[in-house]
């Protein structure tokens, strides 16, 4: 039976470390997918789990079920009140800035199937990203004009949660995340396939902090970089710094 990393585990929660490529649950977008989260996290588990937040398929790291129907509403509620502290890694193009606060609303992204009697005219919403850059490189290949290529790992900590955020706010500062096929770089994705053997998007849910529903106790939840990750951050000489952040 295939398993999952668990990184927290209570009377009323489980998180564990979700693998890059895998859904959170069935999805019409992706309906030849056999494989989910919820699924595996159940079966691992031996009991009923419901999802509180969501990630990306692309994105790897910390994902959070609740155990009951109760402690989910509270822990859906958290989330979209902003009061759970989410930290994310990532490789992007171009030397960013050292910190910034992306402050530009976004309208929620609609999917032919999936959202087909959505409102087309919904307004966009508030959509806040904190970021800080960890580290910064500057390879000896040229890729598109550029006789170099350049790169920053950056922290984030968004404070809004809407659909594929961090991967639209990047690319509004002209600093896309590297292996994004929908809002990336084509030309550095390729740069990072050929010379790296990275396929994936790199991006990872490393932290969550919160209060707990039922205890107020404060949970803090760690996940490790998956090993393609960390081989990326290894190859640009960044492994200290990416996996010894402080918390």
């Amino acid at each position: 039976m295939e398993t999952l990393e668990i990184l927290y585990r209570d009377d009323w929660l489980v998180a564990v470390n979700k693998p890059a490529g895998l859904l959170v649950h069935r999805s019409m977008i992706d309906r030849h997918e056999t494989r989910f989260a919820l699924q595996l996290v159940r079966d691992q588990i031996g009991q009923r789990v419901y999802p509180v937040h969501r990630l990306d398929k692309p994105t790897s790291g910390a994902l959070l079920f609740a155990l009951d129907p109760d402690t989910a509403r509270r822990m859906t509620e958290r989330f979209g009140a902003g009061e759970i502290a989410k930290q994310y890694l990532a490789v992007v193009r171009g030397h960013s800035a050292e910190q910034d606060l992306i402050d530009y609303p976004l309208k929620e992204p609609l999917d032919k199937m999936s959202d087909a009697r959505a409102d087309r005219n919904k307004p966009a919403q508030s959509a806040i990203t904190a970021y800080r850059r960890l580290a910064t490189v500057e390879l000896p290949h040229p890729v598109g004009r550029y006789a170099t290529a350049r790169y920053s790992l950056l922290e984030f900590a968004p404070r809004t949660g809407r659909k594929h955020q961090i991967r639209r706010h990047m690319k509004h500062v002209f600093h896309p995340i590297i292996g994004d096929t929908s809002y990336g770089d084509g030309r550095h994705n390729q740069f990072f396939r050929r010379h790296l053997g990275c396929r994936r998007l790199l991006l990872a849910a490393t932290a969550l902090r919160f209060a707990h529903p039922h205890t107020a106790v404060k949970v803090a939840i760690q996940a490790p970089l998956a090993s393609d990750f960390h081989q990326v951050v290894q190859a640009l000489g960044w492994e200290d710094v990416a996996t010894r952040r402080p918390t």
